[in-house]
């Protein structure tokens, strides 16, 4: 084996290993960070236009009732899960670790 090619298997080495550093200590948990509190946005959007889907009386019903068709394969699993959180606090508690 040439010391050029020992240089590039080092080099490719070291750019993986760097890689899957960056990826654990910096990039990974902020994903799961955003994507948890783009779910939460997502929810509360999605109560706030169909409050009826759990008995919360609401006067807008009748107009966000129109975005029901753009939103159906997200209100289905919006609402699955809504019902299967324990609450709000639980989650929140649970994202920093109380």
């Amino acid at each position: 084996m040439t010391l050029a090619a020992r240089i590039e298997s080092f080099r490719k080495l070291a750019a993986e290993w760097l890689r899957g550093l960056y990826h654990g200590m910096i990039s990974h948990p902020a994903y799961e960070k955003i994507e948890t509190q783009a779910e939460d946005h997502e929810d509360a959007f999605m109560l706030a236009c169909f409050p009826d889907a759990f008995g919360i009386p609401s006067p807008v019903s009748y107009y966000t009732a129109e975005l029901l068709p753009f939103l159906e394969d997200e209100f289905e699993a919006w609402e699955r899960r809504m019902w299967d959180r324990g609450s709000l606090l639980e989650r929140k508690g649970h994202q920093y670790h109380f």
